[in-house]
C-alpha cells in the first residue's frame, strides 16, 4: 500500500492557498517592527545615557512588549466619529538634504495614503457640523514601513503636557452626572478647565473661530500640532512642523448656518467629500513644512517645543514639499475607515520625535488605546493597517492573529534559524533614533519657556479681520452664556482680559459679568497668514442651487454652461422632483424639490428667469425663505430677468442679476468672481 500522504503532500487545497497568503517566513529576513520599519537593534531598550532610564518614546520597545503583554488578552472599544479616504502622495523636489526618509526622496515616487478626518468632543451619532476641533489624520505606505502623520486642522493644542489629556477630555465631554450636552463644549465643566488652566487660551481662540466650523474636509487646513525632527543621512536634524494647505483655500461656514445644517443633513461633511470623489473632483493638500535648524532652537521669544504655540509663518515660511490627492472612496466604513489605527509613533528613518511634552506621552497613548479599541496587539494585520513592507520579527499569537509563523523560533538571539531575523544597520535602512544628548534630574516640572499663556492667543486676535474678530465674540457669548454658574463665566472673562481688553469687556456685554478692569495684553504681533480672509478663493466645486421651474427662460442653459465650465457644480431646485421644460425649447433634471433642499445645503444661489418658472416656485411659500436665508448667510446670489423678484434686495455685495439685453457672458463670469469669494461680509442682513 502506498503511502496517502506521500501522494498528497504536494497538491494544495483552496484552503491551503488561502491560507498562504497570510504565511510568513522568516529565515533569513532582516528584523522589523509590526509597520514594517526596519530596526537596527534588538538587545537593548533606549535610554538617556547607558545607565540612565528607559525613554518613553522607545517605540520598539513598548510595542515589542505590549504585543508579549496581551498576547492572550481580548478587548475592543468603538473610536469616534470619523470619515476617511483612499489617495496618493508625491514629492515636488528631493527632501535628501534634509530627511533620509525615502518617501520624500523621488518625485516619481507615487506613496499611497489613507486619510481619516474627525470630530473629536462627540460621539459617532453625533453631527459633522458642530463647533468643534477637527482630526487630520494621514497614514502614509512607504516601502519602509507605516509612516502616520496625526494632527487636527488647528495648528496648536488646550493643553501642554500629556499627563493633563484625561483631564481636559473629562473636561470638555458631557458631563457625567447627566450626559449632558452632546458634541459641544458649552458647558461648565469645559469653561472652568479653561478658567483653571491658562495654557488652554490660545487654543480656546483658534475654537471660538471659524476654524472650528469648516466648509467641508476639503477646504479645511491640516497640522501635525507638534515639532518633529528631520533627519539627513549625515545625521544632521532640523526640527520641523507639518502643514497640510488645501488647494481650494481654507473656508468656514457660519454659525447659523451650522446648526441648521445638523438638523437637516448631519452628515453634511462626509457627504461632501463621498459626493466630491464619487465625481472625479479629487480633493487635494499640498504638504507644507517649516524647518529650524538645530543651532536656531532657543533664537524665538517662545519655545518652539511647546505644543500651544504656532511657529509664525512670517518668521518661519512654509515651504510646500508635495500634493496629496484623494481619489479612492472606501469599499466599507468599517472595515476601513473605522479599523484603520493610527499613532504618532508609527515613523520611518528619517523622521524623529523631539521632547515636546504633550507628543511624548502620545507615543505611549496611542498604542494603549488600540488595544482597546480594536481587540488586541494584532491591529497592525488588519487589511488597511498592514503596512506594504514587509514584516518580520518574533512577536507571536494574541487575539486574532492572522499570520502563520513557520519554524520553532520566536526569540532573539537564536542559534536554529541562524539568528534571523536579524536587525538592519542603519546603512541598510534600519530605524536609528536621533542621538539627542539629554542630561537633568528627574522631576514633575515644566519649563519656565512654557510658562506665556497670553502672547500667542493675543496674537491671533490681532491677526483677525473685524468679521472674524465679531464671530469670535459671537461664539464667546454663545458658549458662555450656557455655562450655568456666574463665576466660571466672570473668571473667563477676567482670564480672557490677558489676551485683550476689548475682547474681554465685548464678551462680558453679552453674558451679565463685571466687564474686566485691567488692560490686556500689550502685544501687538499679528500674522496675516492666521486669517482665513487672506485664504486662496476658487470657484471650483462650489455647489449652486438653481431655482427653477417649468417656463424658465432660455438664457438659463447658455449660464449653467459657463458655470459648469468654471468648476461650479449646478443642481436644480424645484417645487417637485422629475423633468422641467424650458420657455420655449430644452428640459432639465430636477436634483432637489423644495421640500428637501435648504440654501444651508449649497454655497450660492442662482434664481433662473421666465414668468411661469416664477410662479411655479412661489407656489411653494418656502422659496422665499430659501433665498432670503442665502442672504442672510452672506452666500452670493445670482438672478435672471423675473427671477429677481425672489431676491430679498436687488443690488449689494454678492448680488449680481441679468436683465433683457444684459450680457450673459459678463453676468456668469460676475457670478462665477462672487462664488469665489465664498461670503460677502459687508452685506447689511
Amino acid at each position: 500500500m502506498k503511502d496517502s500522504n506521500s501522494n498528497n503532500s504536494s497538491k494544495k487545497t483552496i484552503k491551503d492557498q488561502q491560507l498562504a497568503q497570510f504565511t510568513v517566513d522568516n529565515d533569513g529576513k532582516g528584523l522589523t517592527t509590526n509597520q514594517g520599519l526596519r530596526v537596527s537593534e534588538d538587545e537593548h531598550s533606549l535610554k538617556a545615557g547607558v545607565r540612565g532610564p528607559t525613554l518613553m518614546e522607545d517605540f520598539h520597545f513598548r510595542e515589542k512588549m505590549t504585543h508579549f503583554d496581551h498576547e492572550r488578552i481580548p478587548e475592543r472599544i468603538v473610536h469616534a466619529r470619523g470619515f476617511g479616504a483612499h489617495g496618493f502622495f508625491q514629492v515636488y523636489e528631493s527632501m535628501r538634504a534634509f530627511t533620509r526618509a525615502k518617501f520624500l526622496q523621488d518625485p516619481s515616487t507615487v506613496t499611497p495614503v489613507f486619510v481619516r478626518f474627525s470630530t473629536v468632543a462627540g460621539s459617532r451619532g453625533s453631527a459633522d457640523t458642530v463647533r468643534d476641533v477637527r482630526g487630520f489624520a494621514t497614514k502614509f505606505y512607504t516601502e519602509e514601513g507605516n509612516y502616520d502623520l496625526v494632527g487636527n486642522n488647528m495648528p496648536v493644542f488646550f493643553i501642554q503636557d500629556a499627563m493633563k489629556f484625561p483631564d481636559f477630555v473629562h473636561a470638555v465631554k458631557p458631563e457625567p452626572h447627566n450626559e449632558i450636552p452632546q458634541a459641544q463644549s458649552a458647558h461648565d465643566t469645559f469653561w472652568d478647565f479653561v478658567a483653571n488652566n491658562t495654557e488652554s487660551v490660545h487654543m480656546v481662540m483658534w475654537a471660538m473661530s471659524d476654524r472650528a466650523l469648516p466648509r467641508s474636509f476639503r477646504m479645511m487646513e491640516g497640522f501635525g500640532v507638534h515639532t518633529f525632527r528631520f533627519v539627513n543621512e549625515e545625521g544632521r536634524a532640523h526640527f520641523v512642523k507639518f502643514h497640510w494647505k488645501p488647494v481650494l483655500g481654507t473656508h468656514s461656514l457660519v454659525w447659523d448656518e451650522t446648526q441648521k445644517i445638523a438638523g437637516k443633513d448631519p452628515d453634511f461633511n462626509r457627504r461632501d467629500l463621498w459626493e466630491a470623489i464619487e465625481s472625479g473632483n479629487f480633493p487635494e493638500y499640498e504638504l507644507g513644512v517649516q524647518m529650524i535648524p538645530e543651532e536656531d532652537e532657543f533664537r524665538f521669544d517662545f519655545d518652539i517645543l511647546d505644543p500651544t504655540k504656532i511657529w509664525p509663518e512670517e518668521l518661519v515660511p512654509v515651504r510646500l514639499i508635495g500634493k496629496m490627492t484623494l481619489n479612492r472612496n472606501t469599499d466599507n466604513f468599517f472595515a476601513e475607515t473605522e479599523q484603520i489605527a493610527f499613532h504618532p509613533g508609527h515613523v520611518v528613518p528619517g523622521i524623529d520625535f523631539t521632547n515636546d511634552p504633550l507628543l511624548q506621552g502620545r507615543l505611549f497613548s496611542y498604542t494603549d488605546t488600540q488595544l482597546s479599541r480594536l481587540g488586541g496587539p494584532n491591529f497592525h494585520e488588519i487589511p488597511i493597517n498592514r503596512p506594504i513592507a514587509p514584516v518580520h520579527n518574533n512577536q507571536r499569537d494574541g487575539m486574532h492573529r492572522m499570520t502563520i509563523n513557520k519554524g520553532p523560533v520566536s526569540y532573539h538571539k537564536n542559534g536554529i534559524a541562524g539568528n534571523t531575523p536579524i536587525p538592519v544597520p542603519g546603512e541598510h535602512g534600519g530605524y536609528e533614533h536621533y542621538t539627542e544628548k539629554v542630561e537633568g534630574r528627574k522631576v514633575r516640572e515644566r519649563s519656565d519657556s512654557f510658562k506665556d499663556h497670553f502672547s500667542q492667543a493675543s496674537m491671533f486676535w490681532n491677526s483677525m479681520s473685524e468679521v472674524e474678530k465679531q464671530h469670535i465674540v459671537s461664539a464667546f457669548q454663545f458658549e458662555l452664556g450656557k455655562v450655568q454658574r456666574k463665576e466660571i463665566r466672570q473668571q473667563v472673562v477676567d482670564v480672557f482680559a490677558n489676551v485683550d481688553s476689548e475682547l474681554a469687556t465685548r464678551i462680558s456685554e453679552g453674558i451679565g459679568t463685571i466687564p474686566p478692569q485691567k488692560s490686556g495684553s500689550a502685544s501687538s504681533l499679528s500674522s496675516p497668514a492666521l486669517s482665513m480672509m487672506n485664504t486662496v478663493k476658487l470657484p471650483l466645486t462650489r455647489k449652486v442651487a438653481v431655482l427653477a421651474g417649468n417656463g424658465y427662460s432660455d438664457e438659463l442653459p447658455f449660464v449653467l454652461t459657463q458655470l459648469q465650465q468654471a468648476g461650479v457644480i449646478t443642481e436644480i431646485v424645484s417645487a417637485k422632483l422629475g423633468m422641467i421644460r424650458g420657455k420655449t425649447s430644452g428640459e432639465l433634471e430636477v436634483k432637489h424639490s423644495l421640500l428637501g433642499a435648504d440654501s444651508v445645503l449649497f454655497d450660492a444661489v442662482l434664481v433662473a428667469g421666465g414668468t411661469l418658472s416664477v410662479s411655479e416656485l412661489l407656489s411653494e411659500p418656502k422659496v422665499l425663505d430659501f433665498v432670503k436665508e442665502a442672504y442672510q448667510h452672506y452666500k452670493p446670489i445670482a438672478a435672471i430677468d423675473e427671477g429677481v423678484n425672489l431676491l430679498p434686495s436687488a443690488s449689494g455685495e454678492g448680488i449680481v442679476t441679468a436683465r433683457e439685453g444684459d450680457d450673459l457672458k459678463s453676468f456668469g463670469q460676475s457670478f462665477i468672481e462672487a462664488i469665489a469669494a465664498h461670503r460677502h461680509w459687508s452685506r447689511i442682513v
